[in-house]
């Protein structure tokens, strides 16, 4: 179960999903439409077969570490990649508010020019073709889609709690240019889950999995055959 991020759809993980495949039914998840990290975890707890590998990007990550809470005895193996655990901080509703004003006001493409840069490593920025991917993803969502998002995001709980209870083969990653949810807050996060991997891929930024997809499903593949040794049989 590969969970997307805040304005991303299934793009986010196609790349990583079409090597995936290979190895492991993989079903990809977005957010549209939904306001809270509860409702979002719910749903992939429907969709999602008894037992499962759960990652989620950003975003995605928050409703992964909830999806644990709500159900632990389901998730085999976790993922958070590019996210973070600490609940929300005093300055987070005023900047987040006003991109939500922004895409209201001029919409989504004025948002993505706005809310994308600062998540690129300037030092080595992505392809124009990724540049234009993510862009348009971006433009395919909705400023009350956003909104919604941003809600739940700001309405979000302290996961650390959960961190310090898992028990399951865990996967953290980030990548060097991500300023958004840099190497050193998964560094804190995996102080309170001592037996996760970290996982940092170079030379790429917050929306690594679209970046570096090869990258990053080979850390993927390379961490499961660490953590489950016979799943080739």
């Amino acid at each position: 179960m590969l969970l997307a991020g805040l304005l991303c759809d299934e793009t986010v993980w196609t790349g990583v999903a079409r090597r995936l495949r290979a190895f492991a039914r993989v079903h990809i998840v977005s957010f549209a439409g939904f306001s809270s990290l509860q409702a979002m975890a719910d749903h992939v707890l429907t969709v999602a077969p008894p037992r499962f590998a759960l990652i989620g990007h950003s975003m995605g990550g928050r409703v992964a570490l909830e999806a644990v809470r709500k159900a632990p005895e389901r998730v085999g193996a976790l993922g958070l990649f590019n996210t973070g655990a600490h609940p929300c901080e005093d300055h987070e509703p005023a900047s987040r508010l006003a991109l939500v004003a922004l895409a209201r006001r001029h919409g989504m493409r004025a948002l993505a020019e706005r809310w994308l840069p600062p998540m690129l490593d300037v030092d080595h920025p992505p392809s124009a073709a990724v540049l234009d991917q993510l862009f348009k993803m971006v433009e395919r969502q909705t400023p009350e889609s956003f909104a919604g998002q941003i809600s739940a995001l700001l309405d979000r709980p302290d996961g650390t709690g959960v961190l310090g209870r898992l028990r399951v083969p865990t996967l953290l990653m980030s990548a060097t240019g991500d300023r958004w949810s840099p190497v050193d807050q998964h560094e804190a996060m995996l102080r309170h889950v001592p037996h996760a991997d970290l996982a940092v891929i170079e030379n790429a930024s917050h929306m690594v999995p679209v970046e570096r997809p090869d990258a990053v499903a080979d850390a993927i593949l390379q961490w499961l055959d660490r953590s489950f040794p016979a799943r080739h049989g």
